[in-house]
């Protein structure tokens, strides 16, 4: 592992915002996502994820709530327009509106002592959400211990102060922080807790049907979960949607590439989604028996056995 420290602001274009607004924004969204976004207030962020009846996966979100009747959700630009063409067919008669607010918003990842430079609390913890004038901020998973945060603003505001982070190291921090951002070479790869959604505050297991939310909860409370993500340092390039192999089984993949992005030391950081069992009997590569090696590293929050 590389002992580079990311301090530092980068503008985040690979993301896009999905507006909901009106009097039933939060409670249509509390019916179509893993989580609770009927008791969210505006000190609060959450992750969650939109599935298929099957329980599937296709987005993932950081949600807040700025207002009652308005809920911002950041996602991947490359799945927005599909994301939002989906949960639009859903609307009915709700009294919800949904739109791509993205040209409205500038977002910036903040790392290190740019969030204390920004006026943010750098020991707030993950999940928080506080305002800076008019940026809504939301407090991230560290990376390799170093806070992060992610800075959501008008589009006419100023950038956040801060030394200029090359994108690269923001790409390589969020995949250290060991949190998923689902792109379109994985939709519907996962159920959430292949993710390590339900260990990560993704799912809300207490909350009414969502598309897909019978699948995701036998799988939790009948055991019968056998795959978990696990970071991994590769010695060669990888990307999402890759599959993963075992020496001693390889004739099929045991799981598959869910983020990665280059080390600033060299080799690659990834997240991978792969069977429990071929974790623990190593000889792990991508792409191929003979492809990239893979080396297990301890994830940076414990994985929940129960709920």
């Amino acid at each position: 592992m590389t002992s580079v420290v990311p301090n530092g602001v980068t503008a985040l274009p690979h993301l896009g915002v999905i507006r909901a607004e009106g009097p039933d924004a939060a409670s249509f969204l509390h019916g179509q996502l893993t989580q609770d976004f009927v008791l969210l207030d505006a000190s609060e962020a959450r992750l969650a994820a939109l599935c298929t009846a099957k329980g599937r996966a296709i987005a993932s979100f950081v949600g807040i709530r700025p207002e009652p009747d308005r809920i911002l959700l950041v996602c991947s630009s490359d799945i927005l327009a599909a994301t939002l063409k989906r949960l639009s067919m859903y609307v009915l008669r709700s009294k919800a509106k949904l739109s791509d607010a993205s040209a409205d918003f500038s977002l910036y990842g903040l790392t290190g002592t740019a969030l204390a430079a920004n006026g943010v609390d750098a020991g707030a913890l993950p999940g928080r959400a506080s305002t800076v004038g008019a940026a809504h901020v939301v407090s991230l998973y560290p990376s390799d211990g170093v806070p992060r945060a992610l800075w959501i603003a008008p589009a006419a505001s100023p950038a956040p102060q801060g030394a200029e982070l090359d994108p690269a190291i923001w790409e390589w921090s969020e995949v250290r922080s060991g949190i998923v951002t689902l792109t379109s070479p994985v939709v519907e790869a996962f159920v959430p807790q292949m993710i390590n959604y339900e260990s990560v505050g993704g799912v809300n297991f207490k909350k009414g049907c969502y598309p897909g939310q019978e699948i995701v909860a036998r799988s939790q409370f009948r055991g019968t979960l056998k795959r978990r993500t696990y970071l991994v340092q590769a010695d060669g390039e990888v990307a999402a949607g890759q599959e993963v192999f075992a020496v001693n089984d390889p004739a099929q993949p045991v799981g598959t590439v869910a983020q990665a992005a280059p080390a600033p030391g060299g080799g690659w950081a990834a997240l991978i989604s792969i069977q429990i069992a071929a974790i623990d009997a190593g000889g792990l590569h991508a792409r191929a028996v003979d492809g990239p090696a893979l080396t297990v590293e301890p994830l940076p929050y414990p994985l929940l056995e129960d709920i």
